[in-house]
């Protein structure tokens, strides 16, 4: 497969833009498309919707130089990228619709040769259901049209990078599929290639998600343990993992973002008897969102018993991780809708320095907030919180080890 090829990307959010821009940057035209109008403005004029170190870089260039455009409608290609969210709905069944959306859009537009590509996470089997969407609309097409699943493995704030540098995983519902696959990511991946069936593909990126799950539902568990036998959870955690085989990760007020969060459900709805452990973890990791909001309460009732008066409350951090601005699934927004709900005429001061402003959070700048509230509750140890200098006069909750 040469770069003398057209490429449509279906979803231009926080993995469809920067992998679209990378796609571009390499001399490979690329049309993505994104039901948002305002997004695909945004875009063409070469500028960001989200925040990621330098992706704008890559945009702008690419933009101005003609080899990446965007559109609120699919165009034919020869390569489709579908990179579009795989929520869950109900109870915590996957939801497929926006594959199964976006795969009809292009299905019109298919033609032999073409290379299908889905990159969004999804249960397993996901690949072979569009293979049969497909040919049931377009049986001429059977055998003559590659179809493909290669899921994303990168950092938040290191995208950029990783796309290029990372491994990637690469699943075709036959030989040639995988092989046509790999040519093609050949054009602009580093890491090494590994190919494997779309069945295995899926279920990769699902283990890889639902293990570090486990690992921080461990450590989370144990800050839980840790709080009531009166030990601090950081330094016996520097401690035991002094041990030249033990690694265990930092505790937190819970597990966020589109990917841990959601993807051991998949597992889980799928082989429910078979995940205990798995299914365990997720339970875990959500009851420590539910266990800091409690604690926040409980740290304004004692204020209140102790000085006489309500407390103001500075909750600290909305993203699911620190430095970026993604709130998807974020357990410092649950735990934020928590403290708000149970207010009581106190002043709540709602910091983010990654956004600018929120719908239901009228936020306040973090080092106003800070000097103003009686209870600061740090949520995600975002760089500039590291930074402050507090008071001793204030009743300080660090649900992330900001001080460790």
């Amino acid at each position: 497969m040469t770069k003398n090829i057209t490429v449509t990307t279906v979803g231009l959010g926080y993995i469809g833009l920067p992998t679209s821009a990378l796609v571009a940057s390499n001399g490979i035209r690329v049309n993505g498309m994104d039901v948002n109008p305002k997004v695909v403005e945004t875009i063409n004029q070469g500028k960001i919707h989200i925040v990621e170190p330098e992706l704008e870089s890559y945009v702008s260039k690419a933009v101005q130089e003609g080899y990446l455009k965007a559109s609120i409608d699919v165009k034919a290609a020869d390569v489709y990228l579908i990179v579009v969210p795989t929520p869950f709905k109900g109870n915590h069944e996957p939801d497929i619709s926006f594959v199964e959306a976006a795969t009809k859009n292009v299905i019109p537009l298919l033609k032999e040769g073409d290379l299908y590509i889905i990159e969004s996470t999804s249960p397993v089997g996901t690949t072979e259901k569009m293979e049969q969407l497909i040919y049931l609309e377009r049986p001429e097409l059977k055998g003559k049209i590659s179809l493909a699943y290669c899921p994303e493995r990168v950092l938040p704030g290191n995208v950029m990078y990783e796309l290029v540098e990372n491994d990637r995983v690469i699943g075709g519902v036959d030989d040639t599929s995988t092989q046509k696959a790999i040519d093609f990511y050949t054009l602009f991946v580093k890491g090494q290639l590994h190919p494997t069936n779309a069945r295995t593909a899926e279920m990769c990126k699902l283990t890889e998600n639902a293990s570090r799950d486990s690992q921080i539902a461990f450590a989370n568990e144990l800050s839980l343990i840790c709080d009531k036998a009166d030990i601090n959870v950081w330094e016996l955690i520097e401690l035991a993992n002094k041990h030249p085989r033990v690694n265990i990760l930092q505790p937190g007020c819970g597990v966020g973002g589109h990917c841990i969060a959601v993807d051991p459900y998949f597992i889980v709805s799928d082989y429910p008897r078979e995940a205990q452990m798995i299914g365990k973890a997720r339970e875990t990791n959500n009851y420590k969102s539910f266990w800091v909001a409690e604690k926040i309460q409980t740290a304004k009732l004692e204020f209140e018993l102790k000085q006489g008066r309500k407390p103001s409350v500075a909750v600290m951090g909305l993203a699911f991780k620190p430095n970026i601005d993604d709130l998807r699934e974020s357990p410092a927004k649950y735990i934020a809708q928590k403290v708000l709900q149970s207010a009581n005429n106190e002043e709540i001061y709602f910091v983010e320095p990654n956004i600018k402003e929120h719908q239901v959070f009228k936020l306040t700048e973090y080092i106003n907030a800070v000097d103003k509230a009686d209870i600061i509750a740090f949520l995600v140890a975002h760089d500039e919180f590291k930074k402050l200098s507090i008071g001793s006069d204030k009743v300080v909750l660090d649900f992330c080890g900001i001080n460790n």
